[in-house]
């Protein structure tokens, strides 16, 4: 199983630094991830958050491919439909050219009006659109409408489903599934033989929502701050404006995923407890890859690397060693 890092480059009022010096950060940060062997480096993409959201993910990774030589990079996700196929075939071919081939694309269908409003973009469409930006694009490579061409031949594109519904549509796409719970993976598996798609081509990953630390207790206290700010932004932003009731980090740390949202359920323990948990997520689903978030929001760059180191020395030789090859 292979094990990256994510970032948002969230940057919250109460912590807030300069913005200049928060992404001057980022690719040092990117060369601890691949000086301690992790395998992948992962951006996302929101707009108009208060806490400036990172909106641009590829643009992000150009900085991560200069600055690498052998990690992945992949976005997870780019919000599809708010762009047009030409510009996010245009833009992943650039960062493949600069990272010698090593770019993976997530395509997500975003969710918040606010978003689909700014860049004026249909709300009701968005799985539709979703579907067919991966469509449109792998087109356009394939005739060479946009250049340059990537220099992956087939560039991997992921969905980016969370639930049995999307699930399906990734696997008719032909698509990889930017999910690591297993219980999409029979949903996904139908959607391929129902696209006419060998199921032996499957390949599911994504997000994992934990921390490890060394000594749980003695770190909760910081880390549970860090993990409100980032469930109440994404809460406070998902209801744009409407009240809203602040998250419990305790009773988020207390629960297991029951539904397919990102923000069910929080894991936090020592490495063999997080890898423990990680290989259950996946367990009998042909997950290959797994990202944890680099830092929560307004942690310091030092806190970031710590994490960084941790997980490619203590967590990720676990999943290696357990998990599928």
């Amino acid at each position: 199983m292979k094990v990256g890092v994510y970032f948002d480059m969230r940057n919250p009022e109460r912590w807030r630094r300069e913005p200049a010096e928060l992404y001057g950060a980022f690719p040092e940060l990117c060369e601890v991830a691949e000086h301690v062997g992790l395998d992948s480096i992962w951006a996302t993409e929101h707009h108009g958050f208060d806490d400036d959201y990172l909106p641009a993910p590829l643009t992000l990774l150009a900085a991560a491919a200069a600055r690498t030589r052998r990690v992945r990079l992949g976005t997870g996700v780019v919000v599809a439909p708010l762009h047009s196929a030409a510009t996010l075939a245009e833009q992943a071919s650039v960062v493949d050219l600069l990272s010698g081939g090593r770019l993976d694309l997530g395509l997500g269908a975003g969710y918040r009006p606010p978003e689909f409003a700014l860049h004026g973009a249909d709300l009701s469409t968005r799985y539709r659109e979703n579907d067919a930006r991966a469509r449109e694009i792998r087109a356009l490579w394939v005739s060479r409408s946009v250049t340059p061409s990537p220099v992956q031949d087939r560039l991997p594109i992921w969905m980016g489903y969370l639930g049995p519904k999307g699930a399906r549509r990734a696997g008719r796409l032909g698509e990889f599934l930017l999910s690591p719970d297993a219980r999409n993976w029979e949903p996904y598996r139908e959607g391929l033989i129902d696209g006419g798609h060998d199921p032996g081509s499957a390949r599911m990953g994504g997000g994992i929502q934990a921390w490890v630390s060394d000594d749980p207790e003695r770190d909760w206290p910081v880390v549970s701050q860090h993990l409100a700010e980032q469930v109440n932004s994404y809460r406070r932003h998902n209801r744009m404006g409407a009240p809203f009731t602040p998250v419990d980090p305790e009773k988020l740390r207390a629960r297991r995923p029951e539904g397919h949202t990102s923000l069910d359920y929080f894991v936090f323990g020592t490495p063999a407890e997080v890898a423990d948990f990680v290989l259950s997520f996946t367990a009998g689903a042909p997950v290959d890859t797994v990202y944890f978030w680099a830092g929560l929001p307004g942690m310091t760059a030092t806190q970031f690397a710590a994490n960084v180191q941790r997980i490619g020395t203590e967590l990720a030789p676990l999943l290696r060693a357990k998990g599928r090859p």
